[in-house]
C-alpha cells in the first residue's frame, strides 16, 4: 500500500509539473491580445451609455448585471 501511494504521489507531482509552461506570451502574439475587441470593455463610451440607460430604467446602479427593478419585481 505504501509503494502504491508513493508511486501515485510521484505521478501526480510529475503531471502537475509538466502542466506548467515557463513560456510567456510571445512578442508577436502581444499585438493580437492588445486589439480593442480583446479588452474587457471594448468601447468605453458605449459602456457608459448602456450603464446610463440601465440606470434610468432600473432606478439603481448596476442594472446590467442584476435583474429586477426598484419596484421589487424581477
Amino acid at each position: 500500500m505504501s509503494k502504491t501511494l508513493h508511486a501515485l504521489s510521484i505521478l501526480v507531482f510529475a503531471l502537475s509539473v509538466s502542466a506548467c509552461s515557463p513560456e510567456n506570451v510571445k512578442p508577436w502574439e502581444k499585438g493580437i491580445l492588445a486589439k480593442q475587441s480583446m479588452q474587457l470593455v471594448p468601447d468605453e463610451l458605449e459602456n457608459f451609455l448602456d450603464e446610463h440607460i440601465y440606470f434610468s430604467k432600473e432606478a439603481s446602479t448596476g442594472g446590467q448585471s442584476i435583474g429586477g427593478g426598484g419596484c421589487g419585481c424581477n
